[in-house]
């Protein structure tokens, strides 16, 4: 059996445990070290250290404290590793703990994060999925049950100094066109909530102040939210620092593509297994600065889909040129109006289209005006045929509990 070196306390703070931070920092000492071929497990927390509760409210998802976000397991050293490096990093099994059979979707509020679809769900809501093994369901949603690929939102190395730099930069700059937009164009450092693992208190402050925010997958890899990062599958980091800095975690049991509702997925903590080796120079041999991966051989198989269309014309009217994220938003917001058809409201039908194995796709991006994008949804979740026919839709869904509801506070 693999060693388990990061181990986490579902309940204690992640702020009690040096073997966790949620900002990322070259400086930030690394918590274990391993060697090319090793391999171990890593605990992790939820993505938000605990924040969100099992119950039928959402006001905790509405009261969030999204500075804290979020919390990664290590930083794994690795013997030999230098920048210019590729880290090859096997996903060998991921799970979850026995104590803790369950995870979370939501919609943040409009007035705290937001979310792809902010405008049309402004208030924060939630959804609690229950584990049954590899499948699950949800007291909130019902008429669904599906088979989870679980996966690591969040895996990365450490930057380099220069990329820190340059990561604020172009973030700051970004912002300030729009600095009092709600949600916010960028999420800058900020100190007050920084946790950098070992890193002595003394050099704290310092580091705190400019250590990136969690929340954007950048070129080291970070929250890329990719749901084919599942057991069986490899990636290759860039190596930007000495001895790589591997962390992990915002572990999901399910997503669809997009991860739409932010709070997306089906956030949960547990563990994964991975292997790690090294290509040396190979982000030069293989002209590489993003990562790259390959998929795994192992994922539920779904043959039957609805895929649904969306130009970029958005809901006003308005013709944008090529515009990709308005097109898959549209395509997102017509499946949301069929599945109401079926008795859903348009929360529960938006939240699981965050939670289930659904694919997106960049279906046009050359016929001007208008960029295609497709949302494919998987019929063989659903416990009745969601399928267009002669007779017209029937409401299986009747008399269901709507996904708990936090209005904003005035």
């Amino acid at each position: 059996m693999a060693e388990t070196l990061i181990k986490v306390d579902l309940n204690k703070s992640p702020y009690d445990n040096d073997g966790v931070h949620n900002r990322w920092h070259p400086d930030i000492p690394m918590a274990v070290k391993v060697k090319p071929g090793d391999d171990f497990i890593l605990e992790c927390h939820d993505w938000t250290g605990g924040q969100i509760k099992n119950d039928d409210s959402a006001e905790d998802v509405r009261d969030v404290d999204l500075s804290q976000v979020h919390f990664l397991t290590g930083p794994v050293g690795v013997e030999g590793a230098e920048p210019g490096d590729l880290l090859v990093v096997d996903i060998l099994d991921i799970g979850t703990f026995d104590e803790s059979q369950w995870g979370f979707n939501g919609f943040f509020s409009k007035q705290n994060g937001g979310g792809f679809l902010t405008d049309h769900f402004p208030e924060a809501q939630k959804s609690i999925w229950d584990f049954n093994g590899m499948f699950t369901r949800s007291r909130h949603i019902p008429g669904v049950e599906f088979a989870g690929l679980i996966h690591p939102g969040l895996i990365g190395c450490l930057p380099s100094k220069g990329m820190l730099d340059e990561w604020n930069a172009r973030e700051k700059e970004l912002y300030d066109t729009e600095p009092d937009r709600v949600p916010g164009l960028a999420n800058l450092p900020y100190a007050d909530t920084a946790h950098l693992g070992k890193m002595s208190k003394d050099k704290v402050p310092a580091a705190a102040a400019e250590a990136a925010r969690t929340v954007p997958p950048r070129e080291h890899g970070g929250n890329c939210d990719i749901k084919d990062l599942s057991r069986g599958s490899q990636v290759y980091f860039p190596v930007y620092v000495k001895e790589a800095g591997l962390s992990v975690g915002d572990l999901h049991f399910s997503q669809g593509d997009g991860e739409i509702t932010f709070c997306g997925a089906i956030e949960m903590a547990g563990w994964i297994h991975l292997r790690v080796n090294l290509i040396k120079g190979g982000m030069q041999k293989y002209g590489i600065k993003n990562p790259i991966f390959k998929p795994s051989k192992m994922a539920p198989k779904y043959d039957d889909y609805l895929i649904f269309e969306g130009i970029s014309v958005d809901e006003d009217g308005k013709q944008h040129y090529l515009d990709v994220h308005v097109a898959y938003r549209q395509a997102c917001l017509n499946a949301i109006e069929y599945l109401t058809k079926f008795g859903y409201t348009r929360a529960q039908a938006y939240s699981l289209l965050g939670c289930a194995p659904v694919q997106g796709h960049i279906s046009g991006v050359v016929d001007v005006p208008n960029a295609c994008a497709t949302l494919w949804l998987p019929t063989d979740i659903f416990e009745f045929d969601v399928k267009p026919n002669a007779d017209g839709p029937v409401k299986h869904v009747k008399g269901g509990v709507d996904l708990p509801l936090a209005p904003d506070k005035k």
